[in-house]
């Protein structure tokens, strides 16, 4: 391979294994950066676009990879404030900066917002172009590993307890569905100051991470109601805040039961479901509220930074594997398995940076 190309990982086929291919090596353009990629996190949402095929893409074949970090490799023309060899993370979508949410600084919301890997090629590469604006400085101690799977497996449960759950110090949290975001999910509301952390999931695995994390209650909800199970803990209270990571009615509506006056159940989780609401006389006597929350802000990325640059956070275990560029699709398969309790899993282009 020359140095005009790199490899990437293509997605041709839903549902077909992902192709390693040789390609050109971009070239920024004006405002650009190129990022020499040393991490890229996989999520749920690279197997509904490999796997499962029903998130759309812009184009095939596509480099899929939106969860990354690196060192930038060029700048193009009129980029300031960056050098290249500087240690910077991807916001997972490209923003307009132009729209009324970004001048908000509400990214997530943006209303042209181009995700890596779906609407132009993304981080499962050697290298990776984006916007300068699309940057964010990774601090120093903290390893690319962990830096990759923040902007997303991170952020995205931490943009749900503060921006729009608004979590308040001492009240009680439950989290429904304990993978890759849930078990962030616990770790953060723990740290946020949560009175109460009651994590429900159905896999042993997924529930005793979730104690070991800082939970103080994990519930079964195929053998148990989670609104009974927490009466003991809760009294007739229940939960104040109730963050969905499913994307499942039945997990939106045992969410909604949970809640006592006053509370607020975030869905995270995507899919086609329509949840039922409870009757309107207690959903609206009872001052409930049901929100939905997409992805994440800028500003949810930085501030994770941090927390981790300060040591107020740990997240040495949330890697669960790492994979080199040519076993992508191994990744793939140990993330959709979930075999021996994912949280995240890994792809590092330069084998040799493998532990």
């Amino acid at each position: 391979m020359s140095m005009s190309t790199m490899r990437a990982a293509r997605l041709v086929s839903p549902g077909e294994p992902l192709r390693i291919d040789t390609v050109a090596i971009p070239a920024p353009g004006p405002g650009e950066v190129r990022v020499k990629v040393r991490a890229c996190g996989l999520c749920g949402t690279d197997l509904h676009l490999a796997v499962v095929g029903d998130l759309p893409v812009a184009y095939r074949p596509i480099t899929l990879g939106h969860e990354a970090a690196g060192e930038i490799d060029a700048l193009g023309a009129g980029v300031k404030g960056w050098r290249a060899g500087d240690r910077v993370a991807l916001f997972p979508s490209v923003s307009c900066a132009a729209c009324r949410f970004c001048h908000k600084g509400r990214e997530s919301l943006c209303t042209d917002n181009q995700v890596l890997g779906m609407m132009r090629e993304g981080a499962l590469a050697e290298y990776v172009v984006v916007p300068a604006r699309s940057l964010a400085a990774v601090p120093a101690g903290v390893p690319f590993d962990v830096a990759a799977v923040v902007t997303d497996g991170v952020a995205t449960p931490f943009h749900a307890l503060r921006g729009r759950g608004g979590l308040v110090a001492g009240e009680a949290v439950g989290v429904f569905g304990c993978g890759g975001l849930g078990t962030h999910a616990v770790q953060l509301a723990r740290l946020m100051g949560a009175g109460f952390v009651a994590a429900v999931d159905p896999d042993p695995a997924a529930r005793a991470r979730a104690l070991r994390l800082g939970a103080d209650v994990a519930i079964d909800p195929l053998t148990e109601s989670p609104r009974r199970a927490l009466r003991p803990h809760l009294g007739r209270r229940g939960l104040d805040l109730a963050l969905e990571f499913v994307g499942r009615a039945d997990t939106v509506e045992q969410a909604l039961s949970a809640v006592g006056r006053g509370g607020r159940v975030v869905v995270v989780g995507v899919g086609t479901a329509r949840p039922t609401l409870p009757p309107l006389m207690s959903f609206v006597g009872q001052e409930k509220a049901l929100l939905g929350s997409f992805g994440m802000d800028r500003a949810d990325i930085t501030d994770i930074y941090g927390l981790l640059a300060a040591g107020r956070l740990d997240l040495s275990a949330s890697v669960t594997a790492r994979f080199s560029l040519d076993q992508t699709n191994a990744a793939l398969d140990r993330l959709a398995n979930k075999d021996g309790g994912v949280v995240r899993v890994v792809v590092a282009p330069d084998p040799s940076e493998l532990p």
